[in-house]
């Protein structure tokens, strides 16, 4: 193993990252679908569609698109649902307490950067007890564009005192390769998240795709 790691720092996306958040999501997604009599989803068709956001989860299971009016008005409706129950099954995916706990020991800085709200993403990451470890936390309301614009990612570096290009950015979802490499920073996917059926993540031009969160250890330190 290399003394000095390939990057000064990992940011992370949240949702399907380092949370599975998904099982939440679907009950709050069939609670807003029950209350307007619409049929609920299978847990694992919602799954495969959480990273997408709320919007194209809603749309799911309302067969569709739908009126922007509308569409806002039930993606509130969902968001205040779902706040009600943010974390009562959600927990941190199988090796990332230990990668955490790996990053700290090493004082490599680390933060999250999400498109989630900042009023959901922020009591989610206490619930979760990494808040106080996170450098920073910027979330979707957090700038005027959100992912795969490069704003936040390039933020987020700036927080943590890192130049861009000595970072990596790991996230389960094209958006997240595709706002990482815009702010000219290495990029990772996470394999094991929310990846949809017609999707192949080694497709999506990242760095370096992990079907395990601790395989990212091994890849710090790791020099081609």
């Amino acid at each position: 193993m290399s003394s000095s790691p390939k990057v000064h720092a990992v940011l992370f996306d949240l949702d399907g990252t380092l949370a599975d958040t998904s099982p939440d999501m679907t009950d709050a997604l069939n609670e807003l679908l029950i209350r307007h009599n619409k049929n609920t989803l299978k847990y694992e068709l919602v799954r495969k569609n959480t990273s997408r956001g709320s919007i194209a989860m809603i749309e799911l299971g309302f067969g569709g698109p739908l009126e922007e009016k509308h569409s806002l008005q039930l993606r509130d409706e969902f968001l205040q649902i779902y706040a009600s129950m943010l974390c009562n099954k959600t927990k941190l995916f199988p090796g990332v307490a230990e990668l955490l706990d790996f990053l700290d020991q090493t004082k490599i800085p680390w933060g999250i950067v999400t498109n989630k709200p900042g009023r959901l993403a922020e009591p989610l990451i206490q619930e979760l007890d990494i808040a106080y470890r996170a450098i920073c936390t910027v979330s979707g309301d957090a700038l005027s564009k959100r992912k795969p614009s490069p704003d936040q990612l390039i933020h987020a570096a700036n927080i943590l005192g890192v130049d861009v290009a000595d970072c990596v950015y790991m996230g389960d979802d094209p958006r997240d390769v595709q706002a990482g490499k815009a702010a000219n920073m290495k990029t990772a996917v996470a394999a094991y998240g929310y990846i949809q059926d017609n999707q192949d993540p080694y497709n999506w031009e990242a760095d370096v795709v992990f079907k395990n969160a601790l395989d990212l250890k091994d890849w710090l330190f790791t020099h081609n």
